[in-house]
């Protein structure tokens, strides 16, 4: 099969890497994938399992000589996060990805690369396949819809991983050991409301914010990047106190844990103020891309007439939501002070939606120290309150304590040092990567998580270096063929 990575190195992983990219796999739609994964352990006579939440296990004996090193767990996520450019016609559930090879870079046109995960996995499946490699037991687990939920992990039941180690391949900076993650919690708000209809003489206006970097709204949070939820809003409350206008619906970002890069609402005014919105969203523009200058590239405030919508939000309702979501906090919150380039606790602004009679709003909060967390959720809580919104919290899940003590992070450390003269570095990361999940299911895997480098996850922009990945391999090869003995 020729594909755009045929001369990559190391070949079989990258030969693995574009096979998934031929396959649709977005969060909650990962049915192809997990059949292409049981299947792959099938053919290579493995023993090959599916649990109920439908993870994948695939378990290859040690090879000869290597009986008595502990079982060790590859573990990566199979879905992806789908996200595309404005106006292009990509149906993730449908059409495989168009990937292609820019320099050092893989990259894939106008949608996300699904690298993360996909090297990952990619990787697992090289070492199940290799015929050459030295390792004791191994297990490569592989989770459902990590990116929406971490449904997968979550649904770990406990003695169905036999391993010790457990090597996350999930992170994405190269040269760097991950050995403690954030811990997160989901919030849903909602705002009901009766619809109200249109002033008499009102036309309707669409204002589209587009051309926002977005990112991961862990990996990225700390760059300080517009959201352009919040900026929509910021552009709101002017026009409706100053210009009479009325929000009928507003909308914008897809994913909890992606940054927003897009925000869009209808509005209508009276036919004489058109004018002064037209003008609004021009030095509204001008305000937006003067204070991000450096943080973002090109931020776009658009207008357009469009047809009359069949309702408005009462003015109360209107003016509570600008109110809270206004007010609410969003992006970094604290930085862990013992360590304090890295980030403790965030919250993004995700997804806002208008439906018939309710608009929802949906936040990740995230953060090391659990009781940061919970004063993050409970200050959203007395906003929304405040303004009339009914709050939920879901879908909470557990930091990683870091264990700097860890023996697999011993050796790695060793490894590393010795094949490339440099200590690796070792970090906590403000993501929330599966392990702190799996840790408290199986309380005695040791676990690191690593990668290679993958640059603007979650967004179109995502692209995944190309000799990182081949010193992820050495690194994960040798790793595996020094792992220590059962004791």
């Amino acid at each position: 099969m020729n594909t755009p990575f045929d001369t990559l190195q190391p070949i079989p992983l990258w030969q693995h890497f574009y096979s998934l990219t031929q396959i649709p796999r977005p969060s909650g739609h990962t049915e192809k994938v997990r059949q292409f994964l049981v299947d792959f352990g099938k053919n290579l006579g493995l023993e090959s399992l599916s649990d109920e939440a439908g993870n994948v296990l695939i378990r290859k004996p040690a090879t000869a000589g290597m009986e008595n090193r502990k079982p060790v767990v590859l573990q990566a996520h199979m879905d992806m996060v789908p996200q595309k450019n404005t106006g292009i016609d990509h149906d993730f559930e449908k059409d495989p990805l168009q990937v292609f090879v820019d320099g050092d870079w893989v990259k894939a046109k106008d949608t996300t690369l699904g690298a993360d995960n996909g090297i990952g996995v990619a990787a697992a499946l090289a070492v199940l396949e290799s015929n050459d490699l030295v390792h004791g037991p191994v297990e490569a687990f592989f989770t459902m819809d990590e990116e929406t939920g971490m449904y997968g992990a979550f649904g770990l039941k406990k003695g169905f991983l036999k391993g010790d180690i457990l090597l996350n391949l999930d992170s994405e900076e190269e040269g760097e050991l991950f050995v403690g993650c954030a811990g997160g919690m989901d919030a849903d708000i909602t705002f009901r409301f009766m619809p109200e209809e249109l002033p008499e003489g009102d036309v309707a206006l669409k204002v589209s914010l587009t051309g926002l970097l977005g990112g991961h709204s862990g990996l990225d949070i700390q760059l300080e990047r517009a959201n352009a939820n919040k900026l929509m809003i910021r552009f709101l409350k002017i026009a409706v106190a100053e210009y009479e206008a009325r929000l009928a619906s507003i909308s914008g970002g897809s994913l909890r844990n992606a940054i927003p890069r897009e925000a869009f609402a209808v509005i209508t005014v009276p036919s004489d103020g058109v004018q002064d919105i037209i003008d609004l969203v021009s030095e509204t523009e001008d305000l937006f891309n003067e204070e991000y200058e450096g943080l973002e590239s090109n931020i776009r405030l658009n207008v357009e007439t469009v047809s009359l919508p069949e309702f408005v939000l009462p003015e109360e309702v209107q003016d509570d939501l600008i109110n809270a979501i206004y007010a609410a906090p969003n992006g970094v919150f604290r930085h862990i002070p013992q360590i304090p380039s890295v980030v403790e606790t965030s919250n993004n602004l995700a997804i806002i939606e208008t439906e018939e009679k309710k608009i929802t709003i949906k936040y990740l909060i995230r953060s090391a120290v659990e009781s940061k967390k919970y004063e993050l959720c409970s200050m959203l809580e007395s906003v929304y309150s405040l303004a009339g919104a009914k709050v939920e919290f879901v879908g909470g899940y557990p930091a990683w304590q870091p264990n700097f003590d860890s023996p697999i992070l011993k050796e790695m450390k060793e490894i590393y040092q010795q094949k490339w003269s440099q200590e690796p570095v070792v970090k906590v990361i403000h993501a929330g990567l599966e392990c702190g999940i799996l840790g408290a299911t199986e309380s005695r895997l040791d676990m690191i998580s690593f990668g290679p480098t993958v640059c603007h996850p979650h967004s179109p922009d995502e692209k995944v270096n190309i000799p990182s990945v081949l010193k992820f391999w050495y690194f994960l090869i040798e790793t595996l063929a020094n792992i220590p003995t059962k004791e």
